[in-house]
């Protein structure tokens, strides 16, 4: 991603289409969908992505920023053993974010953001721009998770930018 800064999704897709923005909201609007989030690394900016349109109130229901550990298992019902055993940077901590802020806020959607921005807290296997996007959607056919892991390159501020629009671009996936 280049070092311009985020526009809160206001690029137009691949296929000449609207923002990933829009076009989840046009998803979400068009299935009666309702989204909930739950961010760790990226400390509240998918939330300020999704609230720039107008109208977001109509499926956004909102978010939980559960940066510190103690905070996802409070906020979110994430287990402290879950975090002890996979570490919160990982597939598992993140769709228990995403599960729990479905959960919690009654919604058809959530997201779960967990990763590491840098420039510290880096480690063998989960270097610096590790970010896990976990999604969990509510069906009456049964549940879909599913889980990404990403390796962003750049400064803090381009990881945590690159993890917002890659969440951004996953949900309108899912929601296709």
């Amino acid at each position: 991603m280049a070092s311009q800064s985020f526009s809160g999704g206001g690029d137009i897709l691949a296929d000449g289409s609207r923002s990933p923005v829009e076009e989840l909201a046009r998803r979400l609007r068009a299935s009666h969908g309702r989204l909930a989030v739950a961010e760790s690394c990226t400390g509240g900016m998918l939330s300020a992505a999704l609230t720039s349109a107008a109208g977001s109130s109509d499926y956004f229901l909102g978010g939980v920023v559960a940066y510190h550990n103690s905070a996802k298992t409070a906020l979110l019902g994430v287990p402290e053993s879950l975090i002890a055993s996979e570490g919160a940077v990982s597939a598992a901590v993140a769709l228990s974010m995403a599960e729990g802020a479905r959960e919690r806020f009654g919604a058809e959607v959530g997201v779960g953001i967990t990763g590491i921005a840098g420039p510290g807290g880096g480690m063998l296997g989960k270097p610096v721009g590790t970010v896990w996007v976990a999604l969990s959607l509510a069906r009456i056919s049964g549940p879909v998770r599913t889980s990404h892991c990403l390796n962003l390159p750049g400064d803090r501020r381009q990881v945590r930018e690159a993890a917002v629009e890659q969440a951004l671009r996953l949900l309108v996936e899912l929601l296709a």
